[in-house]
């Protein structure tokens, strides 16, 4: 991906009604993407549409929830794939009510994107609902650069987060929790990194559209009684950052 301007990390771009429509608001608006997908096959049709485009960087993923579907099949798929892709996203646990009967499945997938990922350093953007503690303790294994997409889990396991390397993108639906401000006083700044998670996210009532990112800098910014400036300065730092540790 060609450096640029604010990166949204984790943005279900095949979920928009137009994706190339929303694009070239993102583009306009200096805005990268990650675009995570679901299985090998949304991936691959998500590549086909999308084409070559400079700000855009479409992650190979299978998605936690999906788990219990995946056949060897799609396990080949994704190994096939790896080597194409510069991403890996949506991956990870899932141990919530909804996901918690599929939790071995799951556990099966995950330790298999965290073996084949290893050789090349993929970026990982990674899915922790309910399983933190299992998340945290599996990307500290692998020493693979990781982000922790909507991280909502306990504030005791940050240390542990941290220590392993981790960051932890924020979106608009975030900042505007009760538990957002315990949260920052236990993230570090250089360890935060933005996200839509559009379009599955709601913003006053609409879309988050990785066009209106900057939003979420700006929250940042209150919350850090700092200036927009200065939010962007630290934001685009951290995306620098952790893409040379992928490197």
């Amino acid at each position: 991906m060609t450096p640029f301007g604010l990166l949204d990390t984790h943005c279900h771009v095949a979920a928009y009604t137009d994706p190339v429509a929303m694009l070239r608001k993102a583009d306009a608006a200096g805005v990268g993407i990650i675009a995570v997908t679901e299985d090998p096959d949304e991936y691959r049709r998500l590549r086909t549409r999308l084409g070559r485009r400079d700000h855009v960087d479409v992650a190979l993923g299978l998605h936690p929830l999906r788990a219990a579907s995946f056949t060897p099949n799609d396990l080949a798929r994704f190994f096939r794939l790896v080597p194409q892709t510069s991403w890996i996203g949506e991956v990870g646990l899932d141990y919530s009510r909804t996901g918690a009967a599929t939790a071995k499945a799951q556990q099966r997938i995950f330790d298999v994107v965290l073996t084949e990922a290893q050789p090349g350093r993929h970026p990982l953007t990674v899915h922790s609902r309910g399983a933190e503690k299992d998340v945290i303790r599996l990307l500290s294994d692998s020493g693979l650069p990781a982000i922790l997409h909507w991280y909502s889990g306990p504030l005791g396991l940050i240390d542990d987060a941290l220590q392993a390397g981790l960051y932890f993108s924020i979106n608009i639906a975030m900042v505007r929790t009760r538990n957002f401000p315990g949260l920052l006083r236990a993230v570090p700044r250089e360890r935060l990194l933005l996200e839509t998670d559009g379009p599955y996210v709601k913003d006053r009532g609409g879309i988050a559209q990785p066009d209106q990112l900057q939003a979420v800098a700006l929250a940042l910014a209150h919350a850090w009684g700092a200036e927009l400036d200065e939010s962007m300065r630290v934001l685009v730092a951290n995306q620098e950052r952790f893409l040379s540790s992928t490197r």
